[in-house]
């Protein structure tokens, strides 16, 4: 994650602030039985993103026991489970190293805090598995060619392959990277990340913005001999692309091939180009992550070679360089017919403290939430990081609980991910009880599903297309106890099933007197 304003500069590209007026959500829409929805809209992907570089996020701090460390974790998932959060991205290969046994990578020193050594059980595992308890997708956070957060390469466990393969490797800016230019480099990477794919229950694939490394005044990345070799008849910043187009591609490629099922997201810098730079470009004036760090963006969205894309607008409404009201519909823009799902990387470690005024504002991330159902190519949001949202910036989170996660969500089919719904659920039972209403039901035929969804009619006897009517969903029970439900009078419950990728069944329900 890119954790500084300096990249942009100052100067503004004449784009005011919406009126407050501009905020309002987009008319509701209406439900396929005729029932208006609700502000929230019942399928939205609701991420946090847990960093592990430096220990920023979890382990908290290296050479905790096994046992500290899973419960530091089960904290942190039954805390974004209690905000109503469907998906937790996990950074699991932070340099060039690993959080899961690989045969191609040394454990992770910020698991230890010492390379090479092994924590004593297996925390992707360990991950996926408590992720999955609690109905949160696992989303795997892939650092593609960073090495190290420092210079020397002796500092490296003696296996490691950037000791083992010297020529793989550039210093730049205080940190060791691989080179993308390096065909075998690349390859690696990959067959590093693959692993992992083919080995555990992901539900995602996912990278950030780091490509190559954001520009450091007067240095400069030292592949004149891999250009020479391999970029004739090319412009230095065209090859620089095309080795990390290769890249995504192949990965893409390997990815559907291993588990159609498994989404493969990128989340970049916020800026493709600007408008003054090219006429596809938006109307921004701040780093160009097409010319700065050599990630064509765009052209990953239209060719259609990731699952979803998460720009991280770190910025405010109205924010000169990079105003979120001009980044959100540009972006909303370029996904459209196109089978990629938007979702908006939001900077929840800002509010509250930042270089912009702005974001002493608490109303300034409820406004984007608000502007996001504007777009209904908007599917969803990712906030950096976990401990900071769960921090409670000027009552953020309590927004979240209270107002936008006031119900869960399901998360968005992928239209790129095949699936088939599977069987309704068998018949459903309601009876009052001291504690609400418990509800069980019976699994319908075929193939088990992942999960359920419990729905509960409003008044008007809307169905399950209505946010507000979802309650819960239900991973490995075919039980619930609707907490708070009427007093009295009649209510209608429905269930459905749901496969591992989100496709839904038809109801199943049931009418309490």
């Amino acid at each position: 994650m890119l954790l500084t304003t300096a990249v942009l500069t100052s100067a503004g590209c004449g784009q005011a602030a919406a009126p407050p007026d501009a905020l309002t959500p987009a008319a509701a829409a209406t439900a396929a039985d005729g029932c208006p929805l609700g502000e929230a809209p019942k399928r939205s992907l609701r991420g946090l993103w847990i960093a592990s570089v430096v220990n920023i996020n979890w382990p908290s701090a290296t050479g905790l026991t096994p046992a500290q460390q899973q419960a530091e974790l089960r904290s942190l998932f039954d805390r974004a489970a209690g905000l109503r959060f469907n998906a937790v991205f996990l950074q699991v290969r932070p340099t060039a190293d690993a959080f899961w046994p690989s045969p191609f990578e040394p454990w992770s020193q910020y698991l230890t805090g010492t390379q090479g050594v092994s924590p004593g059980y297996d925390p992707l595992g360990f991950a996926v598995s408590e992720a999955h308890a609690r109905n949160l997708e696992l989303h795997a956070w892939f650092n593609p060619f960073r090495v190290s957060m420092q210079a020397d390469v002796n500092q490296l466990v003696a296996s490691h392959p950037a000791r083992r393969h010297p020529n793989w490797v550039e210093t730049y800016d205080g940190r060791l990277y691989y080179n993308p230019g390096v065909p075998a480099a690349r390859q690696h990477s990959a067959d590093a990340i693959m692993d992992a794919v083919t080995r555990y229950d992901l539900d995602g694939v996912h990278f950030d913005d780091y490509f190559y490394p954001y520009p450091a005044a007067g240095q400069t990345f030292d592949d004149a001999a891999e250009f020479a070799a391999y970029g004739s008849g090319s412009t230095l910043g065209d090859w620089r692309r095309g080795n990390v187009d290769a890249f995504v591609q192949t990965l893409a490629t390997r990815i559907k091939q291993a588990k159609p099922h498994v989404r493969f997201g990128i989340s970049p810098f916020g800026i493709w180009r600007n408008q003054a730079t090219d006429p596809l470009g938006s109307a921004t004036n701040g780093l160009q992550s097409y010319d700065a760090i050599y990630a064509d963006t765009r052209k990953w969205v239209k060719q259609e070679w990731i699952d979803y894309v998460a720009p991280q607008l770190y910025w405010t409404i109205g924010f000169p360089a990079a105003p979120y009201d001009a980044l959100v519909p540009w972006w909303a823009q370029t996904v459209a017919g196109t089978r990629v799902q938007l979702y908006i990387g939001q900077a929840a470690y800002r509010i509250g403290g930042d270089t912009d005024p702005n974001w002493g504002d608490a109303a300034e991330m409820p406004d984007h939430l608000l502007l996001n159902r504007q777009h209904p190519e908007v599917a969803g949001d990712i906030y950096y990081s976990i401990e900071e949202l769960l921090a409670n910036p000027l009552g953020f989170a309590d927004r979240l609980r209270e107002d936008f996660h006031a119900h869960p969500a399901l998360v968005p089919v992928s239209p790129m991910v095949p699936g088939t719904a599977p069987a309704a659920p068998g018949a459903v039972t309601a009876s009052r009880v001291s504690g609400g209403v418990r509800l069980t039901w019976s699994a319908g035929g075929g193939a088990a599903p992942a999960y359920y969804a419990v729905y509960r009619a409003d008044g008007a006897g809307c169905g399950i297309e209505a946010g507000r009517n979802l309650l819960a969903t239900v991973r490995g029970g075919t039980a619930y106890t609707d907490p708070t439900p009427p007093p009295v009078g009649q209510v209608t419950y429905y269930v459905t099933a749901l496969n591992r990728t989100h496709h839904e069944s038809t109801p199943r329900g049931t009418t309490l007197q």
